[in-house]
């Protein structure tokens, strides 16, 4: 008997017809590639693989488990999430973002309001100290090469001359922002793994890493 909710959250069921309204939206990439293309549909999709299907319901299960966690932790924190337009649409996901954040949470941030919200909120809670932005510059010394130099393919580490890089007053707001941005995705990451702590998954939407199942991946 197929049970008409895909997860737990707390003990209060998450419709399974979430997780189907997601996947019928020809969202570009369930399963390990979160990424969107704007180009037309094939006439006829190829026929899926009943190991890929059940894998790309999974992974479908994370992202709106993901947004139902972040919908609630703004709820908590008395946060405004902005209306959808629609509940199901999936926004392009960039590639660097696959890479950096794993293909659930980049596709989440993608589709659901609540967490981009979420992740705002706690970017801005973030403090970055004066120290670890000038440690920064001086360890990476290889971004901030002027145009010029990079022509002359200049060794930042090795006689570079003081006018080869960019001066630290004139990156220092970019470099404090990259910081509050790791460090908020960083807050994040451990707020989602504690968040999942009280989910309990139904049968078929387990996740793809679960060894517990026989087509388990490890790739997010």
């Amino acid at each position: 008997m197929t049970t008409e909710h895909a997860a737990l959250i707390d003990g209060e069921p998450l419709p399974r017809e979430r997780v189907d309204s997601f996947l019928v939206v020809p969202h570009r990439g369930a399963g390990n590639c979160a990424t969107s293309h704007d180009g037309p549909a094939p006439a006829r999709l190829p026929i899926e693989a009943p190991s890929v299907a059940r894998q790309r319901r999974r992974w479908a299960t994370q992202v709106i488990v993901t947004d139902e966690l972040a919908r609630r932790a703004c709820a908590d924190r008395g946060l405004k999430v902005p209306e959808e337009v629609s509940p199901a649409s999936v926004l392009a996901v960039a590639e660097t973002d696959v890479a950096d954040l794993g293909s659930i949470v980049a596709a989440a941030l993608a589709h659901s309001p609540a967490v981009r919200t979420l992740l705002a909120a706690l970017e801005a809670e973030q403090t970055v100290p004066e120290n670890a932005v000038r440690d920064y510059y001086d360890r990476n010394r290889d971004r901030f090469l002027t145009p010029d130099a990079l022509r002359r393919g200049v060794d930042p580490f090795d006689k570079a001359a003081p006018g080869d890089t960019l001066p630290y007053d004139e990156v220092r707001d970019h470099i404090t922002r990259e910081l509050r941005t790791a460090a908020g995705r960083q807050a994040f990451f451990g707020w989602l793994d504690q968040a999942r702590g009280g989910v309990t998954y139904s049968h078929g939407h387990e996740h793809p890493g679960d060894p517990s199942h026989p087509d388990h991946e490890h790739r997010h």
